[in-house]
């Protein structure tokens, strides 16, 4: 039997990224009602990324609210980017999302079925 993914939109979001006491900055590529494909900017690490580790998820909407979700990290592909470091690719699933995120995901859903 097939196994059905959510439908992932495409999104340019800049967002920040949580992972064992450290921040991050990243960029959120697309977005599902599960999951989100995210980059890193240039770091010196891909240790708070590694598969199966638990991390924060901000972003801002476009209201202004800040939104926070707790993720799992699924899958991840570094490369190295010279002179700056490591860009880390990850596949996140989201975990317990709060309404204002389920809410987010309707906006950007509605369109592609006008």
């Amino acid at each position: 039997m097939e196994k059905r993914h959510p439908m992932r939109v495409p999104v340019h979001l800049e967002a920040e990224l949580i992972s064992r006491g450290n921040d991050y900055s990243g960029l959120i590529r697309n977005i599902s009602e599960n999951g989100a494909y995210v980059e890193t900017a240039p770091t010196d690490t891909l240790e708070g990324f590694i598969p199966g580790t638990i991390l924060e998820l901000r972003f801002q909407l476009p209201s202004e609210e800040t939104l926070s979700l707790q993720c799992e990290v699924t899958w991840l592909y570094s490369r190295k980017t010279l002179p700056d470091g490591l860009i880390n690719s990850m596949g996140l699933e989201i975990k317990s999302p709060p309404p204002e995120f389920e809410e987010f995901i309707k906006t950007l859903f509605f369109p592609l079925f006008e």
